[in-house]
């Protein structure tokens, strides 16, 4: 049985230091592949007890929704600076992998569905995530991850954080 071909990498970030070295993991891919990569960060719907405090605290319709565009912003520009400190850390003869990167989206929505939905929108072969910052067992991932690798009819690989003795030995 020949194994299927991976022409398209979904990279989800979390903006999370792990999710950067998650993300080296879907370059190395898309290298050996020959895949692009399509980034993905969820920006988390706000939930009803969230709205409610937004409406209750900040009373002008377009004050509140310049807060809801300034969200996105924010995590647009998290998202420019975390790409661009990647590409100044790795080795200058992978730079030409960044012709591989096709698509950066910012979606606001709830994790896993949109995740799920993209990855099919986008004709992904392949999801690419990091593990939760967050201790390793408590929730073994992370409950985004954990749902998206239970839910995902795609093949989904979850990146662990790095061991710390192991970025030591590297910096030193």
């Amino acid at each position: 049985m020949m194994m299927p071909e991976i022409k398209n990498i979904l990279y989800c970030t979390d903006l999370s230091k792990n999710a950067s070295f998650a993300f080296k993991y879907a370059v190395y891919l898309a290298k050996k592949t020959g895949a692009n990569i399509h980034i993905l960060k969820v920006v988390e719907e706000l939930s009803n007890e969230e709205k409610f405090t937004l409406q209750t605290y900040i009373i002008n319709q377009v004050s509140r929704e310049e807060f809801l565009k300034q969200r996105l912003k924010n995590a647009n520009t998290q998202l420019q600076e975390r790409q661009e400190y990647f590409w100044k850390e790795i080795a200058p003869e992978e730079h030409a992998m960044r012709k591989k990167i096709v698509s950066c989206e910012i979606i606001e929505g709830y994790p896993t569905q949109t995740i799920l939905r993209r990855s099919k929108e986008l004709d992904c072969d392949l999801i690419v995530m990091g593990a939760h910052e967050k201790g390793w067992l408590h929730t073994l991932l992370g409950s985004v991850a954990k749902n998206v690798l239970r839910e995902s009819r795609i093949p989904t690989l979850i990146v662990p954080r790095p061991e710390k003795k192991a970025q030591k030995e590297k910096s030193a």
